[in-house]
């Protein structure tokens, strides 16, 4: 198993503008709108099943598939607590996952894959 190299996380705040409405220098006046949530992308989480010959989609995949799929009955995501080590970085859910199965055994089970994961904050109430 390989731990990525960094966590990147991202926040940008909302922007109001008046249209027409300018600055001597012609820029235009603004005043400041809420934050969006916390973004964190974490990217080539490598998890790797060849040594113990275990299916890394049943074992690994699967599960992350289901972070981004609703719960029956329910209007939303499953919600997460993403921590790594000791340290609780955000309450989140996934927004998007990306993989790819990038090694196999020679009877066609995947033995290794390459995630890429976004969270987004939200809140805890």
């Amino acid at each position: 198993m390989f731990n990525p190299t960094e966590l990147n996380f991202d926040r940008t705040v909302n922007l109001n503008s008046s249209p027409g409405s300018r600055t001597d220098s012609g820029l235009p006046k603004i005043s400041f709108g809420s934050p969006e949530p916390w973004r964190l992308t974490i990217s080539n989480i490598v998890f790797d099943t060849y040594e113990k010959g275990g299916n890394v989609y049943t074992e690994y995949i699967s599960k992350f598939r289901k972070a981004v799929e609703f719960v029956d009955g329910k209007d939303r995501p499953p919600i997460y607590v993403f921590t790594w080590g000791s340290q609780e970085y955000l309450r989140c859910f996934v927004q998007s996952l990306s993989y790819k199965l990038t090694m196999f055994l020679p009877d066609g089970t995947p033995v290794r894959s390459v995630v890429n994961l976004t969270l987004v904050e939200v809140a805890s109430v």
